[in-house]
């Protein structure tokens, strides 16, 4: 079960849950907000092997500095033989996934349940 609940930011909760650590990103994921989050995603991802979900189902708004973010989290976690889920449900969002091959390298699932079943997520594809 999930525990260690703790809100870093405005836009930021950390929380850890079967072994992973949960990011939940909360508003808008804008230039200013990824300057925010970058550091702190950065320590997340730093260790051996980490076990990361990133959680947007409360994100309202996400342009190409979020993607940056996602796509900078996924090359950390591979390269320290870690894992990287995501879980994304906002239509407008899975679209610019999809149309960035994004989807395509690190698959969005509709709930961190269903991220954490999924096998082999944040596989290297590139």
């Amino acid at each position: 079960m999930a525990s260690d609940f703790a809100p870093c930011t405005r836009h930021l909760r950390i929380r850890h849950d079967h072994g992973h650590v949960v990011l939940e990103l909360h508003g808008e994921i804008d230039l200013l907000t990824a300057t925010e989050i970058g550091p702190l995603l950065d320590a997340v991802t730093s260790g051996p092997a980490p076990q990361v979900v990133i959680d947007l189902r409360r994100v309202e708004f996400f342009d190409c500095s979020g993607l940056r973010l996602l796509y900078r989290a996924r090359r950390r976690v591979l390269d320290r033989g870690g894992r990287l889920h995501l879980v994304c449900v906002h239509p407008l969002t899975l679209r610019m996934f999809r149309l960035t091959g994004l989807s395509r390298i690190l698959p969005p699932s509709a709930s961190p349940e269903e991220a954490l079943s999924r096998p082999g997520a944040a596989q290297d594809l590139s």
